[in-house]
C-alpha cells in the first residue's frame, strides 16, 4: 500500500509541577490557542482543550510518524519558555514531569470532548488527583501510588 491512513485520537492529561494553581484565567486564555498552534506545527489537530488552574486535558488527532513523548516534551518546554518570557511574574511556572495519554475510539470522541469542555464544572466536586486516578483505573493502567505524584 503506497499511503498511510490513520485516525489516532488521544486524550492527554498533565498538570503543573506539584499541581500548583499557576494557570490563572489570563494565562489560560492564551495557553489554549498557543498549545493548539504547537500541535498543528507538529502535524496534529487539536479537537478540544480544557482544564483548571493546575492541569490541562487535550483531545487531539495525532500523526503516525511522531512520538507522543516528543509532542509532550515540545508542548511543555515551548509553553514554559513562552510564559517565562511573556509574563515576568510567572518565572516559577513549570509542568510536572509525566503525563497521562489515553487512546480514544471514534465512537467516544464526542463524550471525551464534552468531558474536557466541562472541566471547570467537573472540578467543583472532584480533585485533579481523584480524577487522574479514575482515568488510570478506567483505562486499566497499573500504577504505584507511591510514585504517582511529584
Amino acid at each position: 500500500m503506497p499511503g498511510t491512513y490513520s485516525r489516532i485520537l488521544l486524550h492527554l492529561v498533565f498538570s503543573t509541577k506539584k499541581r500548583a494553581h499557576l494557570i490563572k484565567l489570563e494565562l489560560q486564555n492564551r495557553l489554549y490557542p498557543y498549545m493548539g498552534g504547537i500541535i498543528r506545527s507538529e502535524g496534529g489537530t487539536l479537537y478540544q482543550i480544557g482544564g483548571t488552574s493546575n492541569h490541562v486535558h487535550l483531545l487531539i488527532r495525532w500523526c503516525t510518524d511522531e512520538s507522543v513523548a516528543a509532542l509532550l516534551r515540545d508542548l511543555k518546554s515551548q509553553f514554559s519558555g513562552w510564559v517565562h518570557q511573556t509574563f515576568p511574574l510567572h518565572q516559577g511556572f513549570a509542568w510536572q514531569e509525566g503525563y497521562g495519554v489515553f487512546s480514544v475510539s471514534e465512537s467516544q470522541a464526542d463524550v471525551v470532548s464534552q468531558y474536557i469542555a466541562g472541566q471547570q464544572d467537573h472540578h467543583h466536586v472532584r480533585t485533579f488527583e481523584d480524577e487522574f486516578i479514575q482515568l488510570l483505573k478506567a483505562h486499566k493502567i497499573e500504577y504505584d501510588p507511591r510514585y504517582l505524584w511529584d
